[in-house]
C-alpha cells in the first residue's frame, strides 16, 4: 500500500524561498519551490536528452532573493555531492560546469543537463574569494533518503520560536536530555497526521512511564491548534512553531514528519509520512534506544 503523506501548501507558506537542486516532489505555488522528479531534464549541449529515469542532485538549497552575485546558499545537505565537494552554507554559486548562474533555476537546469557520475566544476564565492569546487553528481534520493542522510546520527537541531499550546511543553530539547524523544510534526488539515496521532497517544502512554516523550508541533495559528487538540484529542503535548523556524531547520516540507531521537540529543530517525505496520517499526525503534544506557555527561 502507498505511503500516505500530506504536503499541501500550508506548511510552505512560512518555510521562505529556497530551492533543492535536483529533481523533487514539487505541489507548486508557493514560496518553497521545486522542480517536479516527473519534469524532463533539459537538452544537454549535444541536443540529446539525459532522461533514463534516474536524476543526478547536487545536494544544496538556495535563498531565491538574497542580494549579491549569483545564489546564496543557505543549506548544504549532509553526504551529497556538494558536501563531499566542499561546499558550504553562505558560500555563493557563480557557475556551474562553466555556465554563470544568477538565480536558483539556472542552477537547477545546469545540474540537470549532466547524467549521475558525472564530475562537474561549481564555482563558488567564499568571503568574497573565488573558488572551482569539483563535485560528483550523484542520485537523487527519496525525500526520506534525503532526510536521513541529513538528520540521522546528527545532533537534533534546537527548538526555536515553539509556544506551548496543550500540555506540558519543555522549553528546549535540552531538558530533555535522558529521554527519548518521538518529534511529530503534523497540521490540523493533514489527513495521514490524523491516523498517526492516535498511535502516536498509544506509544506513549505505553512506555512514557519508561522515558518517551512524544511531542507534536504544527506551524499552524496557536487557537486553531490549541482547539483541534482538544477535539481529537491528542494526548501528548503540543506546540506551534510560529515562525517556522524549527520546522525548517529540519528540513521538514511533507507532513506527517516524525523523528526520533535518542537520550543524547541525537537523530536516530526520521520517517515521512504513513503507512500500515509502520507503527511496528517504530514501536521497535523506541523500545531499543530506551534500553540504551542513560548518558552520563
Amino acid at each position: 500500500m502507498a505511503r500516505m503523506v500530506s504536503s499541501r501548501m500550508g506548511i510552505r507558506r512560512q518555510l521562505g524561498r529556497m530551492a533543492l537542486m535536483g529533481a523533487a516532489c514539487g505541489t507548486g505555488g508557493a514560496l518553497l519551490w521545486v522542480i517536479p522528479v516527473s519534469a524532463a531534464p533539459p537538452s544537454d549541449a549535444t541536443g540529446h536528452r539525459r532522461d533514463n529515469g534516474v536524476h543526478a542532485w547536487l545536494g544544496v538549497a538556495m535563498d531565491a532573493d538574497a542580494a549579491g552575485p549569483g545564489v546564496r546558499v543557505n543549506h548544504v545537505v549532509r553526504g551529497s555531492p556538494a558536501d563531499v565537494a566542499g561546499v558550504h552554507e553562505g558560500d555563493r554559486l557563480v557557475r556551474i560546469a562553466g555556465v554563470a548562474v544568477a538565480k536558483g533555476p539556472d542552477v537547477v537546469h545546469a545540474v540537470a543537463a549532466y547524467s549521475v557520475g558525472d564530475v562537474i566544476e561549481v564555482g563558488v564565492l567564499r568571503a568574497g574569494v573565488p573558488q572551482v569546487l569539483r563535485a560528483t553528481l550523484t542520485a537523487y534520493p527519496s525525500q526520506d533518503g534525503m532526510m536521513r542522510m541529513d538528520l540521522v546520527g546528527a545532533q537534533a537541531p534546537a527548538w526555536r520560536g515553539i509556544e506551548a499550546v496543550s500540555g506540558s511543553f519543555p522549553p528546549s530539547l535540552e531538558a530533555l536530555r535522558g529521554r527519548v524523544v518521538v518529534l511529530d510534526f503534523w497540521a490540523t488539515w493533514c489527513a495521514p497526521c490524523r491516523v498517526v496521532a492516535p498511535k502516536l497517544a498509544a506509544l506513549q502512554a505505553r512506555y512514557g512511564a519508561q522515558g518517551l516523550s512524544v511531542f507534536g508541533v504544527s506551524t499552524e495559528d496557536a487557537p486553531d491548534v490549541s482547539s483541534f487538540a482538544q477535539r481529537l484529542p491528542l494526548r501528548y503535548p503540543v506546540a506551534v512553531d510560529k515562525n517556522a523556524e524549527t520546522t525548517r531547520s529540519y528540513g521538514v516540507v511533507s507532513l506527517p514528519t516524525l523523528v526520533v531521537i535518542d537520550k543524547r540529543g541525537v537523530i536516530r530517525d526520521v520517517s515521512i509520512g504513513y503507512e500500515p505496520g509502520e507503527e511496528a517499526r517504530l514501536d521497535g525503534m523506541v523500545k531499543a534506544l530506551l534500553a540504551e544506557a542513560v548518558p552520563t555527561n
